[in-house]
């Protein structure tokens, strides 16, 4: 079977590397998502894949080009469609604080994720886990389901089972600006956010005009501060910081955040005690 790979991140080169190992070696590969449809048709054409294999490319193919393999082209998705469509299937699992995701094998059609569905693959999300961990973990769990299941589909035996439209949800793409914390939301909310945004954009506020890269925390439930010798700080501000049991704490919307690292703009990546021997008007400022 002669086929062509497309993918970018880190996502698809764990895939392309279990394909590779698995033997399943690709005439070309595309990274470029940026390259014109015109050069794009050119080489495919010369190329007469079978197949075409994509997985996080980044760009919506035109009916042109996903004509051109006899097998059209298949999609590895970061989730149980159809259910996060688009670019960020990954974080929005873990912001949303679903308790399981997977991956989707589809045949591509000129609508985005909208193909018809050739298999699934769940997985748990445990507490602990980042961006960049589940990404990996999805990366290896899509090619295993992919080779699994490319002999049955090159040979007709596998059946095509269209989406459910209705059920669609979608997803963007993430920016800078999406990891800015809003210490009125709930500090599950935040922690899922460092969680989440990690390694890129990460979860980030500001402290004396200088980003602050929030990078690993914990949700301290709401408690009885009333004989506690940080009783005062209970009733301040929103994004207030004091010091509780020798940790970090900030007070959130609901509850207190817990931060264990985090990094100031210029600086090293600093555990919690490792910040404060540095800062120590850290304690008692009020995150923006």
């Amino acid at each position: 079977m002669k086929f062509v790979f497309f993918g970018t991140p880190e996502f698809a080169t764990i895939v392309l590397d279990k394909l590779v190992k698995s033997g399943y070696k690709p005439q070309a590969v595309f990274r470029n998502p940026k390259e014109s449809i015109e050069i794009l048709v050119s080489r495919l054409k010369n190329l007469k894949p079978d197949l075409a294999i994509i997985a996080a490319y980044g760009k919506i193919l035109p009916k042109e080009v996903l004509e051109i393999p006899k097998h059209g082209f298949i999609n590895i998705h970061g989730s149980i469609l159809p259910k996060y469509r688009g670019p960020s299937p990954i974080q929005y699992a873990i912001l949303n604080g679903d308790k399981e995701t997977g991956v989707t094998i589809m045949k591509i059609d000129e609508k985005m994720d909208h193909g018809p569905i050739l298999g699934k693959s769940k997985i748990r999300i445990s507490k602990s886990e980042t961006y960049e961990s589940l990404s990996k973990k999805l990366a290896e769990l899509g090619a295993e389901l992919l080779i699994k299941i490319l002999p049955n589909y090159i040979s007709g035996k596998i059946k095509l089972v269209p989406q459910n439209h209705s059920k669609a949800t979608y997803t963007k793409i993430i920016k800078k600006e999406d990891g800015k914390i809003d210490w009125k939301k709930s500090a599950d909310e935040i922690e899922r956010m460092t969680r989440g945004y990690y390694p890129w954009p990460s979860a980030w506020t500001t402290w004396n005009s200088k980003f602050l890269k929030i990078l690993n925390t914990d949700v301290l439930p709401d408690i009885n501060f009333t004989k506690s010798a940080i009783a005062d700080f209970s009733e301040q501000l929103v994004g207030r910081v004091f010091l509780y049991n020798d940790n970090i704490a900030v007070k959130c919307g609901t509850n207190y955040l817990i931060i264990k690292k985090l990094q100031l703009e210029g600086g090293k990546i600093l555990t919690a005690k490792e910040f404060i021997n540095g800062h120590r008007d850290f304690i008692g400022s009020v995150l923006k």
